[in-house]
């Protein structure tokens, strides 16, 4: 059983519901003036769009699977996304 469910969890992936565009993040930023809501505009605006966001956000939250996914962990992740 062990084996299995290590397995499982290291051969899960998570997905967004949805689509989401630049315009709704800015929409969802629009009054945050926080440094970090400015570089991560910024560094979708240099991207062109939201989906390498996306897939990277996708991949580094599945790192923490295990301990748990929580909006702390989610915003940690974007700040590291826009300072890369």
């Amino acid at each position: 059983m062990k084996e299995l469910v290590r397995y499982l969890l290291e051969n899960c992936f998570l997905d967004f519901q949805g689509e989401i565009t630049i315009d709704q993040v800015r929409q969802f930023l629009r009054e945050d003036d926080s440094r970090e809501a400015r570089a991560l505009l910024s560094k979708l605006i240099e991207d062109k769009g939201v989906d390498d966001l996306l897939n990277t956000l996708a991949d580094c939250l599945k790192d923490y699977i295990r301990t748990g996914v929580n909006e702390e962990v989610i915003r940690e992740q974007l700040v590291l996304y826009s300072e890369s």
